[in-house]
């Protein structure tokens, strides 16, 4: 196999030398909606998480520091059920540099509302495969599982699977918990839903979106800007596909919300054919946001 197109299968990822850490992530940690607590408690949390996500081991593959995830992880504290239990929300962003630029394109952007966990002052945090022992790191490590495959699937077509693998595993092991999020009669956007699709057969144009969006679209487009605006063009016919076979699923919603500004962006020029037909597309797969899209239709 040429070792080229081996570097492009793996994502860029490096099989030499020791295991490194794969994520560079932004981690906070707000409690501004609870009063009257030592806010050292939340100093302290933040800074754990920030050692949990950024120098846990993640996978069996070493990355170079430039190839490392862009991700921004959130956690907002709304209320403390008592000395070690809190409830809130996490804001999850995950960006892939663009070949040869300087740019950061967005493909992950959720507001995950169903979070309850525990946490002790001082409390280590660890998080072991096939087991479930705290409601905290499974949710980071879950999400940070998806983070990996989404950005595997960027790479090559269907690359992210062992991923997303891992972020079912961790849904199953969950499964006996009392925490929310996790079981698939709560609601049709969860955590146990946002796996079903990544992994379901249904989905699969999706997927193979994302790789032709990222990979064969904006990652050409430092050499070949209409080459690249094409492939993108052509990668949202797969978005249309899936959402004809399947409409309303979560997973495209989420991909769509995180594309939106991007696609408008990107289709600000380019023929008036391929305008007009990525507008129609967008509209029929995102119709609550169609006026949006007309400003692709206006512009010169």
């Amino acid at each position: 196999m040429n070792v080229k197109y081996l570097w492009v299968i793996l994502g860029f990822v490096s099989f030499f030398g020791a295991n490194s850490q794969e994520i560079n992530g932004s981690v906070q940690v707000s409690a501004r909606q609870i009063e009257g607590t030592d806010r050292d408690a939340f100093k302290d949390l933040q800074e754990s998480l920030f050692e949990f996500v950024n120098n846990t081991i993640w996978t069996s593959y070493a990355f170079k520091a430039e190839e490392r995830l862009e991700c921004t992880i959130l956690l907002t504290l709304s209320e403390r059920v008592s000395s070690d239990q809190y409830k809130g929300k996490l804001n999850l962003v995950l960006r892939r540099p663009v070949y040869k630029t300087n740019y950061n394109t967005t493909m992950f952007n959720y507001i995950d509302t169903d979070v309850e966990f525990k946490y002790s002052e001082g409390e280590p945090l660890s998080f072991a495969e096939n087991t479930f022992s705290s409601n905290l790191t499974s949710l980071i490590a879950y999400y940070i599982y998806v983070f990996l495959g989404i950005d595997g699937d960027s790479f090559a077509k269907y690359g992210g699977t062992p991923y997303f693998e891992k972020a079912q595993q961790v849904v199953q092991d969950a499964q006996n918990a009392s925490d929310p999020g996790w079981k698939a009669f709560e609601n049709m956007k969860n955590r146990y839903w946002l796996t079903e699709n990544l992994l379901n057969p249904q989905y699969r144009p999706i997927r193979e979106s994302i790789y032709e969006y990222h990979r064969l679209g904006l990652d050409v487009m430092y050499n070949n800007v209409e080459s690249g605006r094409t492939s993108i063009a052509e990668s949202l016919k797969l978005l249309q596909q899936a959402n004809r076979s399947k409409p309303g699923s979560f997973l495209l919603r989420l991909y769509v919300d995180s594309k939106r500004d991007e696609i408008i962006k990107v289709f600000g020029e380019g023929s008036p054919t391929t305008k007009t037909e990525v507008v129609n597309i967008m509209k029929e797969i995102d119709p609550s946001n169609g006026d949006k899209y007309s400003v692709i239709l206006k512009s010169q």
